[in-house]
């Protein structure tokens, strides 16, 4: 398969990406709607059901897979923080809803919130994410994808890039630095001084990672990348 793509149009894999994510967006927000519109009899236990199953796991996996990648980045730091004020203020949403008095009217406050949440998502953090150096945004809806099939990302220890086309190297290790929780680290491993790498890793997590090169050459270099502990 090809690599070349026409840069924001529909060959464009951050293009096709966020389309994916708006399409995920699209089916929780009609299906909700859809609840809401039920028989009253029915609102109660099948609108508990969708929420704190489903949606609950979609924003699970969207802090995962799209929140955790830009947490680091000091342009998208903010917004990420923000957005998880917002999912934290829907999971409220969700656990007062079993006792709301008027169902309907919760679950559609619900909705409005949720709403604009998917909205900034698609909006402001996905272009951020295309924007960022080494990110990779089809890799990043992957992961969303992986975890919504009840999947798991994959965690190695260690990334031999030698064995990855050039391509898709540097975005193979930011999406695996993306995953790393405070303290864990993976190991790198290159035929040559991964010093763009470590150039990128600066100016998209400032002061957020950590590097230590634990065989330099001159045939191979093994480099520990982490995520600070503090």
């Amino acid at each position: 398969m090809s690599d070349v793509f026409i840069q924001a149009t529909e060959t464009d894999p951050a293009v096709r990406a966020a389309a994916e994510v708006r399409s995920v967006h699209r089916r929780l927000l009609d299906r909700l709607t859809a609840l809401v519109e039920q028989e009253p009899g029915q609102h109660h236990t099948v609108l508990a059901g969708f929420l704190g199953g489903e949606l609950r796991r979609h924003l699970a996996a969207a802090d995962k897979a799209l929140h955790a990648p830009a947490s680091g980045a000091p342009e998208t730091r903010l917004l990420v923080r923000a957005l998880r004020t917002t999912a934290a203020e829907i999971e409220a949403l969700v656990r007062a809803f079993p006792s709301a008095a008027d169902p309907v009217r919760a679950a559609r406050d619900l909705a409005a919130v949720l709403a604009v949440h998917f909205t900034v998502e698609e909006t402001v953090l996905l272009p951020a994410l295309a924007a960022m150096p080494g990110a990779d945004v089809g890799l990043l809806a992957g992961d969303l994808r992986t975890l919504l099939d009840g999947g798991r990302l994959e965690r190695p220890e260690e990334i031999d890039v030698r064995e990855i086309p050039r391509g898709q190297r540097h975005p193979r290790i930011f999406a695996r630095y993306a995953r790393l929780a405070p303290g864990e680290s993976f190991t790198l491993v290159n035929n040559h001084d991964p010093r763009h790498l470590r150039r990128e890793f600066e100016l998209a997590h400032p002061s957020a990672f950590t590097w230590d090169c634990v065989e330099s050459g001159p045939e191979l270099w093994r480099v520990r990348i982490g995520r600070p502990a503090g």
